[in-house]
């Protein structure tokens, strides 16, 4: 199966560049703290899921949902101070609202089993 790739090259080479950046970044220009770091890179890895699943039309919705969680527990590192209860609202409507859009926009491999009278002989 080929590699699907993003401007050219492969998704794992770009989370290695914002991986190196944000070291690069934390290094020279501002401190950058391990957590913050490391949600940077996670979120830059769901989003990098997030165009493979959308350019392959694979687990769009699956991959929307990981990089919602991935973006939402970056904001709480950098301070967005949510309730619980907030937080799976969004997730909630993040995922209802991605359902939505995928169900118009996928059909099903196979067609659906015959569900009127069948000619069937009983003996």
């Amino acid at each position: 199966m080929k590699t699907s790739l993003i401007f050219g090259r492969e998704p794992a080479v770009w989370a290695g560049l914002v991986a190196v950046a944000v070291q690069f970044v934390s290094a020279f220009v501002v401190e950058v703290s391990q957590n913050t770091q490391t949600g940077v890179n996670v979120a830059a890895a769901a989003l990098l899921g997030l165009l493979v699943a959308w350019k392959v039309r694979d687990g769009v919705v699956a991959a929307l949902t990981g990089f919602a969680q991935a973006a939402l527990a970056l904001g709480m590192n950098l301070g967005l101070d949510w309730s619980t209860a907030r937080q799976a609202a969004v997730m909630a409507a993040i995922t209802v609202v991605a359902q939505a859009f995928v169900r118009t926009q996928v059909t099903a491999p196979v067609p659906a089993p015959p569900t009127g009278p069948t000619n069937v002989v009983r003996a």
